[in-house]
Formats: C-alpha cells, sequence, structure tokens
C-alpha cells in the first residue's frame, strides 16, 4: 500500500481520537458481529464527527476468549472480522478522507493457541521454551509467588506437559511473554511493522506497563495503611497489593525506546499507551512520554472512575500537568472497559445538556482525548442480563460487578430498524431499548441532537490551536467549576465548565475576555464576568 503518513510530526498532539470496537460497530456480513467492512460503511459518519483519528480495538486471529485481546496471529485478520483485503481497504477509505488509523497492539500477553505458545510449552529445551514467564512450584506444589490474576485468582496457571506454572496477568488462556528474551522483543517489534507497512499511522499499546515482570518472581507486599483498592472492580482482590514486581518494572524503558526507535523509521507514526497503574499514572506518563525518547502520550484510568467533582478533575489534570511537562498525556471519559460516562458520570442529569458537556471538557484539556463510540451519541451504560453475558470477568464477579458489555452492546444507526440497523441477524449482546430513540441517523436530523452539538463543537475546537496544542493554567472559580486557560502562540483562550445544574457567575478580575461563542453553549462572558447556567459552559479570547 502507499504510505499515507503525513509531513506533520506533530499531528497527534490534541487530535481527536474515536475508538472502534469493531465486533459492535456495524455488520455488513448478517453474522451478527461487527466487521472491517463496516467500518468502511460507516467512514463518512465518522469524518462527519470531526475526528483527526480513529483507534480500532483488535481484529487480529483470536480464539475470542478475551474479545480478541487474545492474540494467535499478529500478522492476520481474524475472518469473524473480515481479510486483509478488507483492512487495506478500509485503511484507505480512513485516509481519503483525512482520517488516521491506529489499532490495538496487544503484546504483554498472546493467546494459548498462538503457535509461539504452543512451542513453548512442548518442552524445557526447544526454541521458544523461555519466550512465556515459566516457573517450578514450591516443594508444596503451589504458584511460586502471591502475584494475582486482574480476572481473578492467582496469576498463574499449572501445565502439565511442562510440570512448570506459566504467568497469566488475565484469563488463564492468555499467558505472558517473556520480555527479558530479547528474541520476544524482536518478534512484537516485527509484528508492529508488519502493520506499519501497511500503513497505519500507529498503535493504542495495551497495558503498555505490563511487559516485563521481576525476574527474581519476588511476592508484591500488601497496600499499605489507608490505602484504598484501585481497580475498576472494588470486589477484585488484585486491588489489595502494591503491584512492585509483577509490571511497571524499569526494563520497560529500554522496550519503549526500541519501539520509538521502530515508529521514528515510519515518519508521522504515533502511539498511546494504556497505563494501568495504582497511584504512579502521572509518574509513569512522565516518563513513559518523555518528548522525543519513548512512546508519544499515554492515558490511565483516572478519569475512568466513579469520581468526578470539579475538585477531583482540577486535582487528577493539575498533577498530570505539572508532572508531565516534557511528556503528553491523553484523556478519555469512557471507553470499552469501563461504565459509560453518561452513566458513570451523568445519572440523573439531563444528557442533552450532559453529554456534550463531558466531551467538551475532554476535548479542552491539554493532552489528547479520545471519544469511546457512542459517546458521541450520550449513550448510557447498558444492563446486560446475565444469561447474555459474553465477558468473562463480568460472569466471574456477577451480581456485584456485571463485566464489562453494559458498554460494548452494538451502536445503535436507525431507530425503527430491527437491533436498531446494527445487524440484520441477532447480534451478539442485545441493543439497549433506550439506545434506540438516540440512534445515529435519528439524531443526525436534529440540528439540536448531541450528535450535532458534539460535531460542531469539535469542527470549531479546530479553529483554535490553543486548545489543541496549547498549555494549560487553571483559575480558580465557584464550586462546581472548572476554569482554566489554554495558551499556544500568542492566543490565551479561557474555558469555564459548570458541572452543576445550578446557574452560576464566574468573577476573574484582572482579564479582559472576548467571547467566542463556543457552538452549542450559552455561557455568557462580559468584560470579566462569565455566566453559566447549569451543565454548561463558555470560552473566551484573553486579551490581557
Amino acid at each position: 500500500m502507499p504510505d499515507n503518513r503525513i509531513a506533520d510530526l506533530d499531528w497527534w498532539r490534541g487530535a481527536v481520537i474515536y475508538q472502534i470496537y469493531p465486533r459492535s460497530f456495524n455488520d455488513t456480513n448478517g453474522d451478527g458481529i461487527g466487521d472491517l467492512n463496516g467500518v468502511t460503511e460507516r467512514m463518512d459518519y465518522i469524518a462527519s464527527l470531526g475526528v483527526d483519528a480513529i483507534w480500532l480495538s483488535p481484529f487480529f486471529t483470536s480464539p475470542m476468549e478475551d474479545f480478541g485481546y487474545d492474540v494467535s496471529d499478529y500478522e492476520d485478520v481474524d475472518p469473524m472480522f473480515g481479510t486483509l483485503a478488507d483492512f487495506d481497504k478500509m485503511v484507505e477509505a480512513a485516509h481519503d478522507r483525512g482520517l488516521k488509523v491506529m489499532i490495538d497492539l496487544v503484546i504483554s500477553h498472546t493467546s494459548d493457541r498462538h503457535p509461539w505458545f504452543k512451542e513453548s510449552r512442548a518442552s524445557k529445551d526447544n526454541a521458544k521454551s523461555d519466550w512465556y514467564v515459566w516457573a517450578d512450584a514450591k516443594p508444596d506444589g503451589t504458584p511460586p509467588n502471591n502475584w494475582l490474576s486482574l480476572f481473578g485468582g492467582p496469576a498463574w496457571e499449572w501445565d502439565s506437559r511442562r510440570c512448570q506454572y506459566y504467568m497469566h496477568n488475565f484469563l488463564t488462556s492468555q499467558p505472558d511473554l517473556n520480555f527479558h528474551n530479547p528474541d520476544v522483543q524482536d518478534a512484537v517489534l516485527s509484528a508492529a511493522e508488519f502493520w506499519l507497512k501497511r500503513g497505519v499511522d500507529g498503535f493504542r499499546l495495551d497495558t503498555v506497563n505490563f511487559y516485563f515482570h521481576d525476574a527474581q518472581l519476588r511476592d508484591n507486599p500488601p497496600l499499605g495503611a489507608g490505602e484504598m483498592p484501585s481497580t475498576v472492580d472494588p470486589t477484585n482482590p488484585y486491588g489489595f497489593q502494591d503491584h512492585l514486581y509483577d509490571k511497571t518494572r524499569p526494563e520497560n524503558l529500554i522496550f519503549l525506546e526500541k519501539l520509538r526507535g521502530l515508529l521514528d523509521r515510519y515518519p508521522g507514526s504515533t502511539s498511546v499507551g494504556e497505563i494501568g497503574a495504582d497511584g504512579q499514572a502521572v509518574e509513569l506518563t512522565a516518563s513513559y512520554t518523555e518528548a522525543g525518547k519513548r512512546i508519544h502520550m499515554a492515558y490511565s484510568f483516572d478519569l475512568l472512575t466513579p469520581q468526578h467533582s470539579a475538585s477531583y478533575i482540577r486535582r487528577i489534570v493539575d498533577e498530570m500537568n505539572v508532572g508531565t511537562e516534557n511528556g503528553w498525556a491523553s484523556w478519555a471519559l469512557s471507553n470499552h472497559d469501563v461504565k459509560r460516562v453518561a452513566s458513570r458520570w451523568g445519572e440523573g442529569l439531563d444528557l442533552k445538556k450532559f453529554a456534550p458537556l463531558e466531551a467538551a471538557l475532554c476535548a479542552s484539556l491539554r493532552g489528547t482525548p479520545c471519544v469511546y463510540q457512542g459517546e458521541e451519541l450520550g449513550l448510557t451504560q447498558a444492563d446486560v442480563p446475565f444469561e447474555k453475558l459474553q465477558d468473562p470477568y463480568g460472569i466471574r464477579f456477577w451480581p456485584e460487578y456485571k463485566g464489562r458489555d453494559g458498554c460494548r452492546t452494538p451502536m445503535p444507526w436507525v431507530k425503527d430498524a430491527a437491533n436498531a440497523g446494527f445487524s440484520d441477524a441477532d447480534p451478539w449482546l442485545p441493543v439497549a431499548e433506550e439506545h434506540y430513540d438516540k440512534a445515529a441517523f435519528e439524531q443526525d436530523e436534529d440540528e439540536t441532537s448531541i450528535l450535532n452539538r458534539n460535531r460542531a463543537f469539535y469542527a470549531w475546537r479546530r479553529t483554535r490551536l490553543s486548545l489543541q496544542k496549547g498549555d494549560m493554567s487553571f483559575l480558580d472559580g465557584p464550586e462546581d467549576t472548572l476554569v482554566f486557560t489554554r495558551s499556544h502562540d500568542r492566543e490565551t483562550v479561557l474555558c469555564a465548565f459548570n458541572l452543576g445544574t445550578a446557574p452560576t457567575t464566574i468573577t476573574l478580575s484582572g482579564l479582559d475576555l472576548e467571547d467566542l461563542h463556543a457552538p452549542g453553549f450559552s455561557g455568557k462572558v462580559e468584560g470579566t464576568t462569565i455566566a453559566l447556567e447549569g451543565l454548561d459552559a463558555a470560552f473566551a479570547r484573553v486579551r490581557s
């Protein structure tokens, strides 16, 4: 394929990335599961949003026990999603519309059906015997240490072929690769280059701080007194440990420099890493995204929590800004792993006001915003009954934790069509009944819809470099408000958000403000005063 990466190496800084979960986006072959041709078919819709890039969750060959995050072939498309030719056609369609294409790179682990693991488990002396993390049992037969799996239980599974345990941070069918072996590093970098050669513009790096483990296999200590478990699921004992040794090892920095070297050979390509780190998000984002050295940007789960007060958001963002002066964060309020923000933060609120507000807030922070499919429509979390659950994480911890299926239900396209126009067949997860009224093509006809308000804001944002690449400083405002400036190339834009439902007034002495009349918001700026309705925002140019 021709290389369509662009000369602007900095395009990713402040770009809006639209995350697509292919299984649930659009089904064109009638099997109830979305596919790559479905993404291509909706490319005009994606481009109409005013986003700059798409990120596709995994579509590689996989037994789908973790829905593609268990890869059995890094260099092919699972037949469920189509073919390599379909992928090439999709990339071409995106590039023709000025959209970049990023794909999930899942290299901390593979499926247990990957040929590498099949060879590794066959004996202790084959060519790939140490490509995975193998360890002998303790004398009493128990696992080698106390490491836990994020999906519940020990992070070790006994293998009767080798009579050893292998490590798995997730499902037992997802054995962890041994990154201490340089051959493993070369193999996953070769897989990444396969896709770069096909024209992708970058990677979302799944569990980017999980690549290395402690070679001595030391036990993790418990959390310190007063520390709270920080996993998405509070019922999971994984959160009770201080994960010093099973992830976030210092050797990872050296590998990320090798990965950056590969990306730099394809100018215009980029990377965003998913950091799952208890209390270390700022420190790791700073070191992992240090300018020009490692990956380009990273996101953590700090705004993917139930906490959402103005003071909490300010603290999280301010700490990130201060701590990553030479790096770059990415922000997401929803994704395929957490409860949708419209339910997590917007429960009980007017979604026609809340959904555009949260989208504008995320897109106004210093960093690169990620928008999860359906977030532009204001979709709420679906309640999937137990008998229809697919997520092994949810099945294990139900009913206290219902897993991730509720944010992965199919995209609604047509209000009055079967399955909301997602598929002619019964979909792999049911379409939420309340999502039909929020269908994309229904909202497309309404100028005041959540969809069209978000489109208008993203289009307006493209005219303001300050909101894309500028520095950021917080100002004090009333309770429930966030007030900050973004400054770039002699322009300073003030952003004011009222997260509360009651009207409020913000007075900023010493500033001369000119209202920029951001579309979709009714906030009024006069001199040094900003008047905001509930769930409202205003943007102004700072003249002095």
